[in-house]
Parts: structure tokens; sequence; C-alpha cells
């Protein structure tokens, strides 16, 4: 744990640049306060880890609000006394003894922090905007994703298909095939088939020659088949993914 007594100058008096620090200190656990100096700049003394302490400076000094504008941040560090429990906002924007020049001050400083509120919003009404036309354009995109889905789909039955009618082709030529063998037992001791014999012959090296070719178009089905199975695994990834971001963005 250690202290830092931190100097910021700018414009950085009644924009409600010291909310701004409660905040982002009470999101990193950081004790202490900030108020308003007489010469315009803030005064931030707090205590926490030197790393959230750390942070701190660096958001100020890389991401500072858009409502104020940052001159220099000076940093000196203590040792700590755990004397805080909290992050405060010390002294008000209105001063005890006000004149009338302090509370038209008050006022306009109102109206600056009013301004600053309608650019604020306006930026959002923008990115709100931006944000349901990319969701609009990611609900295309699922929806090209799934015709192109049914599409491959379809293409795999009718691969299917074909598969099964080959293998029904297959199994016809294993049948004449078992019959040609059949005969060639019943001829074998019958030199007055031989004539015969050889066009059996001859037809069945053609049929073998056919089931051949049939078992080569086969494996090509099988592979075109695994690499469709792979096509649509991928495509039900995309989206499920597609589906995932939808749910996280908002409507």
């Amino acid at each position: 744990m250690i202290r830092a007594d931190i100097t910021v100058t700018g414009d950085v008096q009644r924009v409600g640049f010291r909310t701004f620090i409660k905040n982002l200190a009470d999101s990193l656990n950081i004790k202490g306060y900030a108020k308003n100096l007489n010469d315009g700049s803030v005064n931030i003394v707090c205590e926490s880890e030197k790393n959230n302490i750390e942070e701190l400076i660096n958001e100020l000094r890389e991401n500072p609000p858009s409502f104020a504008s940052i001159g220099d941040v000076y940093v000196k560090y203590a040792d700590c006394t755990g004397e805080y429990v909290s992050f405060e906002r010390t002294n008000g924007d209105v001063p005890k003894e006000a004149t009338l020049g302090d509370l038209l001050g008050v006022m306009q400083s109102f109206d600056t922090k009013a301004e600053a509120l309608v650019t604020i919003l306006g930026d959002m009404h923008v990115t709100l905007k931006s944000v349901k036309r990319d969701t609009g354009l990611t609900l295309d995109k699922q929806d090209q994703m799934l015709d192109k889905q049914d599409q491959m789909l379809d293409k795999q039955d009718q691969m299917l298909n074909k598969q099964d009618q080959m293998l029904d082709k297959q199994d016809q030529m294993l049948d004449k095939q078992d019959t040609t063998i059949q005969v060639l037992k019943d001829v074998k001791g019958d030199t007055g088939q031989i004539k015969g014999i050889k066009e059996d012959t001859e037809v069945m090296k053609d049929k073998l020659t056919s089931i051949e070719e049939i078992h080569k178009e086969l494996r090509d089905l099988r592979v075109k088949y695994n690499q469709l199975s792979d096509d649509v695994t991928e495509i039900k990834i995309a989206i499920s993914e597609l589906s995932e971001s939808r749910v996280s963005v908002p409507a």
C-alpha cells in the first residue's frame, strides 16, 4: 500500500472532473479524496496498492474525460497512513461565502456540463446506431450461412443416394461374378465347352474390370463425402459463433 499526492492542472474545475475521479477511484478500490484548489487545479490524495494508483494516473493521462482539458499530472508518493475508508469529493462547486459573480460562474459551469452531457449522449446515440447496423449485417450473414448449410445438406443427400445406387450395382456385379464362377466349375471337365469357357472368361474379365471401376468410383465418392462432411461441420461452428455474438450484442 502506498500514498499518492496528485495535482492535475488544466480546465478541470466545475466540469464534473472530480466525479469522474471518484468513479474511477471506486472502481480501482482507491481511498482518499479529490478537491478543487484556488489556482484552478484539482488535488487528489489517495491510498491503495501501487498498481491501482498507477492505473488511475495512467487513465488521467491517456484517457481523460472529454468534458475536461488536462494540462499536466504531477505525482508525489509517500507512506500509506490508512486514514481513509472511502473516496470522496471535498469542497463544493459553490464557495461557502459566494458572491454574485461566484454564483454566475457556477451557473455557467452547469451550462458547460449540460453541453458536455448533450455531446456525450449524441456520441452514445451514434454508437448505438452503429451497433444496430452491425447487428443487422450479422443477422444477414447468419441467414446466408444457413442457406449455404441447407444447400450443402441437400448435396450431401444426393451424394448418399448416388452411393447407395453404386453399392446396389456392385452387389449385382458380384452376383454375376458368382454365377460365372459356378459356370466355370460346371464346365471345368468338359473340353467340348472350351469355346464357351473362353467367352465366359472374357465376359468375366470385363465384369471384373467394371467392378474395379465401380470400386474406384466409390472411393472417389467417399473422399467427396468426407470433404462435404468437413464443410458442414465448419458451417455449423461458424453459425454457433454467430449465434453467440448475436446474444452478446445489445438489440
